[in-house]
């Protein structure tokens, strides 16, 4: 098992597809997992929609576990990472801008309320 160190680049065979990733075949002997998050940048709903069985990929070595014997394997980490999305900043404003100073009509009915509560209060 030693065979593979960590940060290898490696060619394998996808042999098995998973709901959290793909089993890639690096030779006879040995397989690693590629995890669903390892696949590619951004979001992987479905492995399927990325890999196939028998599909030759390329992977990079992230972890070799000698205890368990798995190796943890990356597609992602072989590509090259999209530019990040450009949001386009407005500029902020504060709450105090959404509200419409003459609109008092809310905070008089409150003023009047509570003039009633008091009275009824001191019965």
């Amino acid at each position: 098992m030693t065979k593979y160190q960590t940060g290898d680049t490696v060619a394998g065979k996808v042999t098995g597809i998973q709901p959290y990733g793909a089993f890639v075949a690096l030779d006879d002997q040995t397989q690693g997992l590629v995890h669903i998050s390892e696949i590619t940048h951004g979001y992987v709903k479905e492995v399927s929609e990325y890999l196939a069985v028998g599909q030759e990929v390329n992977v990079k070595v992230l972890e070799v576990d000698e205890k368990s014997k798995k190796i943890s394997l990356s597609i992602r980490a072989l590509q090259e990472q999209p530019p990040a999305a450009q949001r386009t900043e407005k500029p902020k404003q504060s709450l105090q801008s959404h509200v419409n100073e003459n609109d008092s009509e809310g905070f008089n009915s409150l003023k009047d309320k509570m003039q009633e509560w008091i009275k009824r209060s001191g019965q």
